[in-house]
């Protein structure tokens, strides 16, 4: 049946107004069913407990509740895949961190990519190290640590969590700034390497403050510096590695959350709003801190500074990680 012009473009005119009214409404009705958060990694770790304890205040804000996803495997990027499959509507989200949205890139084929496959969301914390060594080093400074490598090359025995591990990475950064070379030696997580290091098994390691400092303030191990920009307020009295004579040696495992490419700005905006109150919530905080987790300053927690972060990271870490020939096992 053919329809006469002015009912015709009076029809058009009226199906032309329905997409944006369609999307108000969708914007107004965000989220109406639960949303979901990928944890890249076994239930139990230091991400999920991160993803669980945002959960709790953002189900608050949001109105629905938050369902906490482990999907572990392949140093993250099973869990990281999953979620730039999904569908770009806000109900998929992924937790992750420097090594899932930076250093799979460069070690892995993936069959996403790590920056443009995702909608940056907030960045969540940013957490530095400490570059410890055994309590029989003769060296009691980073400057002594250093003449002491030099003097000894492919000497020193170096503590990892794995090939392509934060210390693993971390440390070659160390051989890099310093003109010096260790031997690594790669254990099954962080924990047994620090166990070796408290028995003089190995020599140091670039290690996270939540293995690391319990046992500096045990004494068993030597505390050198702190990668950090500024000095931690867990551990005050440990220079950062610009006081400490390595101007410039900054390393961090920090942690963000992501949505899939093309997930509309408005959506993104009520996440990230959702975010920033759960950061700034005192239990909140409090649970993160008891991590051994930074929170970040509230302006760093918009989309674009995580955006900026990523690539600046990107640029930095990939050249090391390739020209050290770093491969995922």
């Amino acid at each position: 049946m053919k329809l006469p012009r002015r009912q015709f473009l009076h029809l058009a005119a009226g199906a032309a107004a329905l997409a944006p009214l369609s999307r108000i409404a969708w914007a107004q009705t965000y989220p109406s069913k639960p949303v979901t958060i990928v944890v890249p990694f076994a239930a139990g770790g230091p991400l999920d407990l991160r993803a669980r304890s945002l959960a709790e205040h953002m189900r608050s804000a949001l109105g629905q509740p938050i369902i906490i996803e482990n999907v572990s495997g392949a140093a993250g990027s099973l869990g990281a895949g999953r979620v730039a499959r999904s569908a770009p509507d806000g109900y998929t989200l992924a937790i992750g961190i420097w090594g899932t949205h930076v250093v799979n890139g460069a070690v892995y084929r993936l069959q996403y990519d790590v920056l443009n496959d995702f909608e940056p969301v907030a960045l969540l914390t940013n957490n530095s190290q400490l570059i410890v060594g055994k309590k029989t080093l003769p060296a009691n400074d980073l400057k002594g640590l250093v003449a002491w490598l030099k003097a000894n090359p492919h000497q020193a025995l170096a503590g990892t969590a794995g090939v392509g591990s934060p210390q693993h990475v971390f440390g070659i950064l160390l051989q890099n700034a310093t003109s010096t070379r260790v031997n690594f030696v790669h254990y099954r997580g962080g924990a047994p390497a620090m166990q070796d290091l408290v028995a003089g098994q190995i020599d140091l390691i670039v290690a996270d403050l939540t293995t690391s400092l319990p046992q500096v303030r045990a004494g068993s191990v030597k505390p050198y510096a702190f990668t950090g920009r500024s000095r931690s307020a867990a551990a005050p009295d440990i220079p950062t590695a610009d006081e400490a004579g390595l101007p410039g040696f900054y390393t961090s495992v920090w942690s963000a959350i992501w949505a899939p490419k093309g997930t509309p700005k408005h959506v993104i905006g009520k996440l990230n709003a959702a975010i920033v109150e759960a950061l700034a919530d005192p239990a909140t905080r409090q649970r993160l801190v008891d991590l051994g987790d930074q929170v970040v300053p509230r302006e760093e927690q918009a989309p674009e500074r995580l955006r900026a972060l990523q690539e600046a990271e990107i640029e930095k870490w990939w050249p090391i990680i390739k020209e050290a020939g770093i491969k995922a096992e």
